[in-house]
């Protein structure tokens, strides 16, 4: 009899752990995509476009082959495929182009640097042109004879990235200071975006040391079950948000508009001037002298500097540069 209550004992206390367990938040744990979702990761920030409108996923040998190869700031991800096939409409004889959207300091170190592999494959170390939100890359590129000329085509300011109807109530970039929320930030190893302004804006604030722990790492916990330093936050922040993972996020202005015309479960809290770096966001892109097409590379930047192109960065969120930015100048 004993026996018998002491074995109901012990599984009623195993039930209620597992129930405990299974019910409790998971904000503390990391997170794990589903890269087989579309948008979710698996190929879909290395594309290669043709003339007759195919898109494939996920060929980086096309980064070696293709007739156009350009490697990009992560961020302009959603504009990426109406603005290559508005280009190839105008020059349809430029077969294939292969373009690449992840943080640049990734590109820059990984591949531009040293020989990349991504997916168990070799990059391009010459893509015909490289862009980044951190003129200070390219600058670098020419000081070791890569890259001679530049231009400021687009801008971008800072937002935070809430759930739809924000349920924290967050009002502004102060609550980052807040013990009651998680917070996923892009990682300021490789992700321009907080390398950059993100933890300039913190330091402003007087509030980078809370925040971050003053730790620097990438795909971690900053301070341990609160703030997440990603690895591709353009992705992971958004999705960490939706499923509850964490409350907030620094992203750029342009991802929460994107992820609302997808309709998705999510909104922006607006960070007020100067906090929000608006003054000091500008992508710069310039051509790799060893590019092979460069030919092609001269005509894209041309486009580039267009009003056409213009508008359509405007219309995913992005600020038009001013005519005067978007002419070549030397680095």
């Amino acid at each position: 009899m004993k026996k018998s209550l002491a074995l109901l004992l012990t599984i009623l206390m195993l039930a209620m752990f597992a129930f405990t367990t299974c019910s409790s938040s998971d904000k503390t744990k990391p997170m794990v995509m589903k890269k087989h979702k579309k948008g979710a990761g698996l190929g879909h920030d290395y594309r290669t476009f043709y003339t007759n409108g195919k898109i494939k996923y996920g060929r980086i040998g096309d980064s070696y082959k293709a007739k156009l190869v350009m490697y990009l700031a992560g961020n302009q991800f959603m504009v990426i495929e109406e603005l290559i096939q508005d280009f190839q409409k105008k020059y349809p004889k430029i077969r294939s182009i292969y373009v690449e959207t992840i943080p640049p300091g990734q590109i820059f170190k990984g591949q531009l640097l040293k020989q990349g592999i991504i997916n168990g494959q070799k990059t391009s170390m010459n893509p015909d042109l490289f862009a980044s939100v951190n003129l200070k890359h390219l600058k670098k590129l020419k000081a070791k004879g890569k890259m001679k000329k530049y231009m400021i085509y687009v801008h971008n300011k800072l937002e935070l990235m809430v759930a739809k109807g924000n349920p924290k109530h967050i009002k502004g970039p102060k609550d980052l200071a807040r013990d009651d929320i998680v917070q996923s930030h892009p990682n300021p190893l490789t992700e321009g975006i907080f390398k950059f302004y993100g933890s300039k804006m913190l330091k402003m604030l007087k509030i980078y040391k809370k925040v971050t722990g003053g730790k620097m790492c990438r795909s971690c916990w900053a301070v341990p079950g609160k703030t997440w330093f990603t690895s591709r936050h353009h992705r992971e922040t958004p999705y960490r948000i939706e499923h509850g993972q964490a409350d907030v996020g620094i992203v750029w202005a342009t991802e929460v508009t994107h992820a609302k015309a997808k309709g998705r479960k999510l909104e922006g809290v607006a960070i007020p001037a100067p906090y929000n770096m608006k003054h000091k966001v500008g992508y710069a892109i310039g051509r790799l002298n060893k590019g092979k097409n460069r030919k092609n590379a001269r005509r894209f930047l041309k486009y580039l500097a267009s009003k056409r192109a213009q508008r359509i960065y405007a219309k995913y969120g992005f600020i038009k540069a001013k005519k005067k930015e978007r002419k070549l100048r030397k680095l």
